[in-house]
């Protein structure tokens, strides 16, 4: 079992808090009248932790973020943020939470200004201090010059980021993003992932929940894996790829070359212009494709070992391919 700051669902049956964790969920159960969405989800997580909840649609990710932020209630289980017990009072943790939902909650006839000068008194900030957030927030949105105009006229993308901006307002000490880049252009994509970089090394803490693989390797240090209302792995990003990730080699060879057979490749692919080898014994591979190119005199023009994916990772993990 992996030994992560983000601890696993195998947890013991009485709860105990540590102060060490800014967030402790334990077990939380959520039905519905023809779906059970969530089976016993328990993580913690450091301040500072940048968090990506990886899985398909209808894995139970929205249904655990609105929990979090007392949306919706739990038939079960707790969540504790800063010590405060959050599942029977929402209300004693709303102020330290910013959340950015998967739909867009914006007023398209309004501007961007008077949208976040609403979400702003809404946060509970006022006067002097909110006029000054909206002016940093859409600083850092990159759209202090859109602010008198409609968000009405305004593209998929600079929605998205007005409705980040929109959860920043009040300086949440953590961040719950729910699928914040859906549909959007690569400008904006480029734009909002460098706001949650700056974010999190601001000490903001992060929870992305997302089914793009690709987002979660390059924001997330810490990844739980959900699927069907379950987390079926988690911990740091580069420990799930050790220990789930398949382990391969790349080779390319100029010229036709067929690959005598290996006891320890459990699997061959085409891969370009050459060939992916599953493997456990990377370094024995290795060594012995050295060994065969030099009594043959193959012209290897690639040999090296391949970086696991989460995708992989995803179909051990669950049995399944990533499915939208």
């Amino acid at each position: 079992m992996i030994q992560t700051t983000a601890r696993n669902t195998a947890e013991s049956n009485q709860t105990s808090y540590n102060n060490d964790y800014m967030l402790e969920v334990s077990r939380l159960r959520k039905s519905y009248p023809k779906k059970q969405a969530l089976q016993d989800v328990s993580f913690s997580l450091k301040a500072g932790t940048s968090f990506g909840f990886l899985g398909p649609n209808g894995a139970g990710k929205s249904t655990t973020m609105k929990i979090l932020t007392g949306i919706v209630q739990a038939d079960s289980g707790s969540v504790r943020l800063l010590g405060k017990e959050a599942t029977k009072n929402p209300d004693a943790v709303s102020k330290y939470i910013g959340y950015v939902p998967q739909e867009i909650t914006l007023y398209d006839k309004l501007s961007a200004y008077d949208n976040l000068e609403f979400f702003g008194e809404a946060y509970g900030v006022r006067g002097k201090m909110l006029k000054q957030r909206i002016h940093e927030v859409l600083t850092q949105t990159g759209l202090l010059d859109r602010a008198k105009e409609e968000v009405g006229t305004f593209s998929g993308g600079m929605k998205r980021r007005i409705n980040i901006a929109a959860a920043l307002l009040h300086r949440p000490k953590l961040l719950i993003l729910d699928e914040p880049t859906v549909g959007i252009d690569p400008q904006s994509r480029n734009h909002i992932f460098e706001m949650i970089r700056d974010l999190n090394r601001e000490g903001v803490t992060i929870i992305y929940s997302t089914h793009y693989m690709e987002e979660v390797e390059a924001l997330c240090d810490e990844v739980a894996i959900m699927d069907q209302g379950t987390i079926k792995a988690m911990g740091p990003l580069g420990e799930l790829l050790e220990n789930y990730g398949q382990k391969a080699i790349y080779v390319e060879i100029a010229g036709a070359h067929h690959l005598p057979e290996d006891p320890d490749v459990t699997a061959v692919r085409k891969e370009g212009s050459g060939y992916v080898l599953e493997t456990e014994n990377l370094h024995g591979v290795m060594q012995r494709l050295l060994r065969l190119a030099s009594q043959h005199s193959w012209d290897v023009k690639q040999l090296e070992i391949v970086r696991p994916s989460l995708e992989n990772v995803f179909l051990r993990v669950t049995g399944t391919a990533l499915r939208d």
